[in-house]
């Protein structure tokens, strides 16, 4: 079968018994994401930087194709957290990275006054794979990403 677009557990994390994202109802657009490890998010103050909570997975994907990363409705408040960057995009070449072999991750604030902590398992995002446009004068890029997470011009 050939792959056209999909998930896979990243290495390092083969034995952590990751579940791969699924949607959860039939008309369900996004797939749900579980955090691959326990985690604990402190509460905001000034300064603080956003809390990576790691998945465990990786995602293939079409040359036009990115996955859109998104927060849960319930995530603000149920459990007081929000997504640092609004969405997240994954681009196609993140996939296989050299320096993290393109293991996505969701960055959060806790916008309560107390710790929270993520437990193994836990639904922490969700995320859709959808078509682009390019513009009329798009002039292609021939570089080659070389890092992972963040790593887009430099």
């Amino acid at each position: 079968m050939e792959k056209v677009r999909g998930f896979e557990i990243v290495k390092g994390f083969e034995d952590k018994e990751i579940n791969l994202p699924s949607r959860k109802t039939k008309f369900a657009a996004a797939y749900d994401v579980e955090a691959a490890e326990d985690v604990i998010i402190p509460s905001f103050k000034k300064g603080t930087k956003p809390t990576l909570v790691k998945t465990g997975i990786k995602a293939y994907m079409q040359d036009d194709e990115v996955l859109i990363l998104a927060d849960r409705s319930s995530n603000p408040g149920k459990k007081g957290i929000v997504l640092a960057n609004s969405i997240g995009v994954i681009d196609k070449d993140y996939y296989g990275n050299p320096s993290n072999d393109g293991h996505i991750m969701f960055a959060f604030f806790n916008i309560t006054n107390e710790d929270i902590q993520i437990k193994k398992g836990d639904c922490i995002g969700q995320c859709m794979f959808k078509k682009y446009l390019l513009a009329d004068d798009d002039i292609s890029s021939d570089i080659q990403r070389v890092g992972g997470f963040g790593s887009t011009g430099k």
